[in-house]
């Protein structure tokens, strides 16, 4: 599939939930949100069938997100079902760490085939302020695990506040370093007044070769982060959705109103 701007659209990243087990100051309401009613949340299965849709129209990557990927039941099982759709040459998930511990095996015998962890910080007390719950020795025993379970691309992405010497990114590279795992360094950035930049060590916020679409945890497929634009494969069904997803992709993100990370998967 190519948009108006012969740019190649072969990304799905899909949130699979808008659910998350911490409440980062970046990205979450400290009293949490209004959950998604659940009859409104896609099932495992119509996951599936939009994604095998999507294959079939040209998507080739894909990438589970939330919220927290790993707090939707059944997400191995998720997992087992996209590994089999013919045509995904990159499989791969976003998530903090807290749970990948006792998901790591699991996931990668399902056919995972790579992980992007968040780690922001490697001091224990910041970790706490910033997630407002969280405990960064559950994110390094997941890490742990993951490596133990065979996975070897993984990928730490660290939000910073404007700058890669900032003391805890430098002590996120140096960790990575230690242990051969990439970073990704992600600005903190703001839908409503729309300023994004480009990750340092990855694509995300590069408009001019963006190839992304994402799929919701209710339903709808958005064309850019920063748009409000979307289409809902409940009302128009999956192919439909998408085309039209790509049609009206905007050269350029501006800023969204209503779109939040934790529903859409940053």
């Amino acid at each position: 599939m190519f948009d108006c701007f012969n740019r190649r659209i072969n990304y799905l990243r899909i949130s699979v939930t808008d659910l998350c087990n911490l409440r980062c100051t970046y990205c979450m309401p400290e009293e949490g949100i209004e959950q998604i009613p659940h009859g409104d949340i896609l099932s495992l299965e119509e996951i599936r069938d939009i994604t095998e849709i999507a294959v079939g129209m040209g998507i080739d990557k894909v990438r589970l997100t939330g919220g927290e990927p790993l707090v939707r039941r059944n997400i191995v099982y998720l997992v087992e079902m996209l590994a089999r759709i013919e045509g995904i040459k990159d499989l791969a998930m976003t998530t903090n760490g807290i749970l990948l511990d006792q998901f790591a095996a699991p996931l990668k015998k399902a056919g995972l085939h790579r992980l992007n962890v968040s780690l922001d910080t490697l001091d224990t007390e910041r970790y706490r302020k910033t997630t407002r719950c969280g405990n960064v020795a559950d994110v390094l025993r997941g890490l742990a695990a993951a490596k133990a379970a065979g996975f070897s691309k993984i990928k730490l992405n660290c939000v910073i506040h404007e700058k890669t010497d900032e003391p805890d990114a430098q002590a996120v590279t140096a960790f990575g370093k230690e242990n051969g795992f990439e970073v990704r360094f992600i600005r903190r950035m703001d839908m409503r007044n729309g300023t994004f930049w480009t990750v340092e060590g990855g694509d995300g916020g590069n408009c001019p070769n963006c190839n992304r679409l994402r799929l919701t945890s209710k339903g709808d497929i958005y064309p850019c982060l920063f748009n409000d634009i979307h289409y809902s494969v409940k009302e128009l069904g999956a192919e439909a959705a998408m085309r039209a997803a790509v049609e009206h992709k905007p050269e350029s993100g501006h800023r969204s109103e209503t779109n939040t990370f934790y529903k859409i998967g940053g």
